[in-house]
């Protein structure tokens, strides 16, 4: 028989309340332990601040933005694969490295993208 876990027992506006809370506590974690976290969501507050302030189309506004969430996002996934893959063992291990550089990639892939958009929201309009 498949044991589940006991923290999801919850339902409803509890576990929407409970949800929220974890929540905070990633984006704490991840602004207090994770310099790249720092520095995305500095990139994309400033990033958003200027989609703003020059004259965009409401698309190009609206692409450069959800990049900019993006690679916040994807710094978040690939700060807790980090982290999982540190909690399993800190031995060098040849899929422990290929997980590390696989989230790596990802955002190397989210920030290539950020700054296609960056270019077509400047050049396209």
């Amino acid at each position: 028989m498949k044991q589940e876990s006991p923290f999801k027992g919850k339902t409803g506006a509890r576990r929407v309340i409970n949800a929220l809370g974890y929540s905070i506590d990633g984006l704490r974690a991840g602004w207090h332990n994770e310099a790249a976290f720092r520095q995305v969501s500095l990139l994309a507050v400033v990033g958003i601040i200027i989609a703003f302030s020059i004259t965009l189309p409401a698309w190009a506004r609206a692409v450069v933005i959800g990049s900019h969430l993006l690679t916040v996002i994807v710094e978040l996934l690939n700060s807790a694969i980090e982290a999982a893959v540190d909690h399993t063992s800190l031995e060098k291990h040849h899929l422990a490295k290929r997980a590390k550089d696989l989230g790596s990639a990802a955002q190397l892939v989210c920030l290539a993208n950020l700054a296609a958009m960056w270019a077509l929201a400047i050049l396209g309009h």
